[in-house]
Parts: C-alpha cells; sequence; structure tokens
C-alpha cells in the first residue's frame, strides 16, 4: 500500500459518506428554513417549533432514501472486498 493509495481510498470513503448525508442534511436545512420564516412572521419562539419538525423530515428522508443509500454502501462495500488481493501488493 502507498500513501497515495491510502490518501485515494479515505477520500472516496469521505466523498461516499458526504454524497449519503447530503439529502437528509438538505432536508433539515430546508424544514429549518421553512419554520425559522414561520417564527419571525408570526413571533413564536417555541423551542420544540424548531425540532420537531426537522427530526420528522429527516426521519421521513432516511425513510424513503433508506434503500438507495443501502445500494450505494452495498456497492463500495463490495467493491472493496473484491479488490482487497489487489490492495495487498
Amino acid at each position: 500500500m502507498t500513501p497515495e493509495f491510502v490518501v485515494e481510498f479515505a477520500k472516496e470513503a469521505i466523498l461516499l459518506t458526504i454524497y449519503l448525508s447530503m439529502p437528509m442534511l438538505g432536508l433539515g436545512l430546508a424544514v429549518g428554513l421553512i419554520v425559522s420564516v414561520f417564527q419571525a412572521v408570526t413571533q413564536i419562539q417555541e423551542m420544540t417549533l424548531t425540532f420537531v419538525p426537522k427530526i420528522l423530515a429527516v426521519f421521513l428522508g432516511l425513510l424513503f432514501a433508506a434503500p438507495w443509500m443501502l445500494e450505494k454502501v452495498t456497492a463500495f462495500t463490495v467493491h472493496v472486498i473484491e479488490n482487497i488481493p489487489m490492495y495487498i501488493r
């Protein structure tokens, strides 16, 4: 294993992590922005109003994105396991 290989492998893993987390982070951001605008317009400053919709949005996003996420993680894992002999050299 060369240092270049280790850096490339870590880069692929980090990019996959970012790629998989972006839909949930985007949903949380969008719902948070909508709730913040709603709070600013109505002047309701309830703390649970900020967290509950975001949590529900992220859980719904996970529910719908879970098959896609599982496919991506499985493909990455299969790629890593299939290439173990090449990594050992």
